[in-house]
């Protein structure tokens, strides 16, 4: 065999070589955006479980119509001086728990103004304290969440919904922070008076409230912290702030997302107390109606909107015996963490 002959077979060794490591790159190449878009599909298949368990789960509460028949029979009630526990009007349409019938209560009593709510931290929109509103009430909304997927699916859901697809809120993917927050509210064209701000972002609330100025809700619910106690304290401002849940024992093997288990063995650093949230709420002008049934969620009402249908409680008023001890325990972990008095 000739040295021209050898050299040949050589290259062409190299050159098969080659080509095969190009094609074994090119379907690499093409499992990795393979997974990408299986990764992608896992994604949207979860949040379709999630938004079908949630619509599943609006299903169970009166429909529009039963709605307005309760209307009559609150304010038939009321014109007998009779008004009713926050606990025996209670359901769930879309709200995580039964915040719906409290809201709907509420404003078949003291009615509305302009019908208009601004909620941050909103989730999806779809489990949340104004979807109710939106969907079966007409109302004009605000929506705002800092996850892209959150407000995606959200988005899609109003847009698809029957009563809400030629109107549909505003839903913004915004960051919030003390210096931002108005300013986001008023360029989505909210400014003055409303009927509703609900704010619940498990983090700086306390802060976010105090600085929002360009609203001014007839009513207004935050979730609180129950497992910071009875005193006026919350966590230290910051624009980055993370919440974090922290385990009440040393080992725990509950999982802390699962709600079933999260105030019997963990305890989150976020938020603020009910004092704390009273002590601001009064500082605005607003005096604390009641709270769900749970405890976590309290209802503010502004001093001059139904003073007579629903007077101030005190903070004691509407406590859930069943966790009080982990009130204790909670507060016990708590009190480790940094946290301001206000």
């Amino acid at each position: 065999m000739t040295y021209f002959k050898i050299k040949w077979l050589e290259i062409s060794k190299k050159l098969g070589i080659d080509v095969l490591l190009q094609r074994l790159n090119a379907v690499r190449h093409h499992q990795d955006k393979l997974m990408k878009r299986i990764d992608g599909m896992d994604q949207e298949i979860q949040g379709l479980r999630r938004d079908i368990k949630l619509l599943s789960i609006s299903q169970n509460g009166p429909d529009k119509g039963t709605q307005q028949l309760l209307t009559l029979q609150y304010q038939a009630l009321a014109k007998t001086n009779k008004t009713l526990p926050f606990s025996a009007v209670e359901f769930r349409n879309f709200s995580q728990f039964g915040e719906d019938g409290i809201l709907h209560y509420i404003f078949s009593l003291v009615g509305v103004t302009n019908s208009r709510v601004v909620e941050m931290c909103a989730g999806n929109g779809i489990e949340s304290n104004s979807a109710n509103l939106i969907v079966n009430h007409g109302w004009n909304a605000l929506l705002v969440d800092g996850d892209e997927s959150n407000v995606k699916h959200g988005r899609a859901f109003f847009r698809a919904n029957n009563s809400t697809q030629f109107d549909p809120p505003q839903f913004l993917q915004r960051w919030i922070n003390r210096s931002n927050v108005n300013t986001i509210i008023q360029d989505a064209g909210f400014s003055g008076e409303i009927d509703l701000l609900s704010l619940d972002m498990d983090g700086v609330d306390y802060w976010i409230w105090d600085a929002i100025s360009v609203i001014s809700p007839r009513v207004v619910l935050i979730e609180i912290n129950l497992q910071m106690g009875d005193k006026p304290v919350t966590v230290p401002y910051s624009d980055d702030f993370t919440s974090r849940w922290l385990p009440l024992e040393d080992h725990i093997d509950d999982d802390p997302t699962d709600g079933t288990r999260i105030l019997r063995n963990w305890t989150m650093y976020g938020g603020a107390s009910l004092a704390a949230f009273n002590k601001l709420a009064k500082s605005k002008g607003y005096r604390l109606i009641g709270r769900n049934s749970l405890g976590f969620n309290a209802f503010f009402m502004r001093d001059d909107v139904g003073g007579e249908l629903f007077p101030e409680i005190s903070e004691r008023d509407h406590e859930n015996p069943n966790i009080h001890i982990n009130i204790a325990r909670g507060l016990k972990v708590l009190s480790q963490q940094e946290l301001v008095n206000v």
